[in-house]
């Protein structure tokens, strides 16, 4: 199940998240539509995504995930056909609304919730796995979009992949995802309980971990090339140095599965933005090596992606935890989408150098709220 689950994520990212990096440029040169707004289009699937999650969080808690993991194949099959026959810049946007629908119901998120769901505490395992499949996304993904958009152009790209959504992701979900057992009755009291107090401080402490974790993630995948090549990097080797932050992710992940869940999740994500704040850091200050400061950083996001999942587990028990990370999701979706174009304004406003101390900065603010998660985790103990 968690095999199909791990297809299921890498198509779901490689059609949606991680389609304009190939396919940006090929739309914007055969339209003649501004290249802004078609890279654009991915920031409004975002804001969708956000405006979704918490009541995606609150269909899986109710349902599982089965329902909506399939209505995410249908929609991201439904958006991928739209912009393939999107004649105007409008309907093109339109097809990222329904993409932007289905990032919502079919990205990490709810496969974490549809995972908690199904094994509630003992969940932790099967998400690390799931992320170590996730981390094959981009990898598998691009060099497939660029085959195809060489052999059948971008709009036979995205039918390509509208297909196969139809085709694999569905069939999937519906043989090899189950449904969840029925909830004991006390469960499904607690469904609706209010946080504790302390249980609120947590989830704002961690909400604004998300966010600034978000905003980090999308400056970097979006304007890595830009801050190398302001560091004296030329842009082959600079490609070739980015190129390292995907088996840093999968191979940082191995290492957490390693540790088979001996340790607090918390220790996690402490390891996780300790290592991004020190890649970071070291190519703030332009200290040679570039190459290691990237696996550091890329180490550490691969974990993170771990801590998004396994934390809130943790901290609010496996009876709420869908609810608890569809509403987690929002406020990190939404930075996800608003910080490129804010790294924009930042790179012709100011400079490189301004962005790159600017993500040291929101790095370093990020390990102030795990010291302050773990102080509240330890008065709670």
């Amino acid at each position: 199940m968690i095999s199909a689950l791990g297809v299921i994520e890498i198509l779901a990212w490689g059609s949606s998240f991680y389609l304009p990096a190939v396919l940006a440029g090929p739309v914007a040169e055969s339209t003649g539509w501004p290249l802004a707004w078609v890279v654009g289009g991915l920031s409004l699937g975002l804001l969708v995504a956000a405006f979704a999650a918490p009541h995606v969080g609150a269909a899986i808690h109710r349902h599982g995930g089965r329902p909506v993991l399939a209505l995410a194949a249908l929609l991201l099959a439904a958006g991928l056909i739209t912009l393939a026959a999107a004649p105007v810049l409008p309907v093109y946007l339109a097809g990222w609304l329904l993409l932007g629908l289905g990032m919502g119901c079919g990205l990490y998120d709810p496969a974490f919730a549809t995972l908690g769901r199904l094994y509630g505490a003992a969940a932790r395992p099967a998400i690390t796995t799931l992320t170590l499949w996730g981390g094959f996304a981009s990898t598998v993904c691009w060099p497939l979009s660029a085959f195809l958009v060489a052999q059948v152009g971008w709009r036979g790209a995205c039918l390509a992949y509208a297909g196969l959504h139809l085709g694999v992701t569905l069939p999937l979900v519906l043989l090899l995802i189950p449904n969840p057992p029925a909830a004991a009755a006390e469960h499904r009291a607690a469904r609706t309980g209010p946080l504790s107090a302390s249980e609120r401080r947590a989830f704002l402490l961690f909400a604004g971990v998300l966010v600034l974790g978000g905003a980090i993630m999308a400056l970097v995948s979006v304007h890595l090339l830009t801050l190398l090549q302001a560091r004296g990097v030329a842009l082959p080797s600079a490609v070739s140095y980015a190129a390292l932050i995907g088996p840093a992710q999968v191979g940082a992940r191995i290492v957490e599965m390693s540790f088979e869940g001996r340790h607090h999740p918390l220790w996690t994500l402490t390891a996780a933005l300790g290592l991004v704040a020190l890649g970071l850091v070291l190519l703030a200050l332009g200290l040679p090596g570039v190459g290691i400061w990237l696996v550091l950083y890329g180490g550490g996001n691969g974990i993170y992606s771990i801590a998004r999942g396994t934390v809130p587990l943790a901290l609010f028990g496996p009876v709420r935890y869908p609810l608890v990370v569809g509403r987690l999701a929002r406020p990190g979706l939404v930075a996800q989408a608003l910080a490129p174009p804010a790294g924009a304004f930042v790179l012709t406003q100011a400079s490189p150098e301004a962005l790159l101390w600017l993500l040291l900065a929101l790095s370093l603010a990020n390990l102030g709220l795990v010291g302050a998660l773990w102080h509240l985790h330890r008065a709670e103990r």
